[in-house]
């Protein structure tokens, strides 16, 4: 599967997928089969961070 490029599309792609279908960063790239450092890093890159409690990336971690 191709992810969206742009971080702030990746950011609402990947947020909406684990609030609407997957408990876990690691399910929802298993599920794809994608690398969750690569979105963890570009991610991050933008200023956002994985919280696990919340099952989404936010910004200011």
């Amino acid at each position: 599967m191709s992810l969206p490029k742009d971080p702030f599309m990746l950011l609402s792609y990947v947020n909406t997928q684990l609030r609407d279908n997957y408990a876990s960063l690691s399910e929802l790239c298993s599920s794809l089969g994608v690398n969750e450092e690569d979105i963890v890093s570009t991610l991050a890159n933008a200023g956002y961070s994985y919280d696990e409690g919340l099952n989404r990336f936010t910004a200011g971690h």
